[in-house]
């Protein structure tokens, strides 16, 4: 097979969607290879996209295809909306087509799929922008109309496909997300002067960082909050509270120091398709405290201590819960770690195409 997969969203910011891309991909490419696939991966992109998206596949087995455009994103809404023309006059023939969040691109033939990370543009559109809101709406309706298979990150969100969406549950595939071989818990840990909890998120809504902040104000002296994460957008947490460091966007590898030197990290999200950071922190052997809400079972397992997300005594609580008596918290995230995998997904993406090819 000639398997097309979008890349288009990894020429932006990183975000746990980007992750999952790059993640997904490589464990696709490698089990592609394997078996006999070849992996043509495209984005119409700007120029500066163009440098992006190299560096952000370097290394992989694949073919890659990039349309350079002033104003790409206007000609990936047009190239949705209006139908045309076919990918295929622009990739060649192809078996497979595996768009991803921003586009769905028109095709004549071959295995149409996506992957679904969450549904929250449909739920909480509070919790987006109105941009967002069309952009994934329109997907949505697209995907669940002409899609022949879909690659949810969690049963979760498999479920909530099905019912909000209306699509076969038996045509969509949970593939959870993996780790990237930076997170493990033998390495350098960060040594930030003072024991620290660390949350991992980008500054919105969503994320809920602001009762974070509530809770982590509630903790005894001699701890800090350490926020690692990228401007979002909308109400801005307040961050500029003793005790609150925050690092920004750091890369993977000093991601993994940050958690293998954590106390504690925290995840209070509202919503989420599934929680990477919640398995990329177990993977370095850091004791987890989670939100309850039901979207991060899965990645939580039983591993993680969970806490009412809207209250700061429940996360102040699940915090010192955690902090200096961590051993079967630790050996629990690890072995919980261990179940996922980039190449499983790769192994899951590749089935998913052949069942329906």
């Amino acid at each position: 097979m000639r398997i097309a997969f979008d890349v288009s969203p990894l020429s932006h910011e990183r975000t746990g969607v980007n992750n999952y891309i790059r993640g997904s991909l490589t464990g696709l490419a490698e089990v592609a290879q394997e078996r006999g696939h070849s992996v043509v991966a495209f984005a119409p992109t700007s120029p500066a996209g163009r440098r992006v998206i190299p560096e952000e596949l370097a290394g992989l087995d694949l073919e890659l295809r990039l349309l350079t455009l002033p104003g790409a994103h206007g000609w990936r809404t047009a190239w949705s909306t209006l139908g045309r023309p076919a990918a295929e006059r622009w990739l060649g023939p192809f078996d497979v087509l595996h768009f991803t969040d921003w586009m769905f691109p028109p095709q004549r033939h071959g295995v149409r799929a996506t992957t679904i990370h969450d549904l929250v543009p449909l739920h909480h559109p509070q919790w987006t922008t109105g941009r967002t809101q069309a952009m994934h709406g329109r997907k949505y309706r697209n995907a669940a109309r002409t899609c022949d298979v879909m690659f949810a990150n969690s049963a979760f969100t498999a479920d909530d496909v099905t019912a909000t969406l209306g699509f076969p549950r038996e045509r969509v595939v949970v593939a959870h997300p993996g780790i990237g071989p930076e997170f493990t818990a033998d390495g350098e840990a960060a040594d930030l002067g003072v024991p620290y909890v660390l949350t991992v998120a980008t500054l919105e809504p969503r994320k809920n960082l602001g009762t974070l902040v509530e809770g982590f104000s509630l903790l005894e002296d001699g701890l800090s909050l350490a926020v690692v994460g990228g401007q979002g957008w909308g109400d801005q947490p307040q961050l500029d509270v003793p005790g609150v460091v925050r690092l920004g966007r750091v890369s993977d590898e000093e991601l993994a120091r940050l958690y293998r030197g954590a106390a504690a990290v925290a995840y209070p999200s509202r919503f989420e398709g599934f929680g990477m950071p919640i398995t990329e922190a177990m993977a370095c052997g850091a004791p987890v405290v989670a939100s309850a809400h039901p979207s991060m079972d899965e990645a939580s397992g039983d591993a993680a201590v969970r806490v009412d997300p809207e209250r700061p005594e429940a996360i102040a609580d699940g915090i010192r819960a955690v902090v200096g008596d961590t051993a079967e918290l630790r050996a629990k995230g690890l072995a919980h770690a261990k179940t996922f995998s980039w190449r499983h997904v790769g192994e899951l993406f590749v089935e998913g195409y052949e069942r329906f090819a």
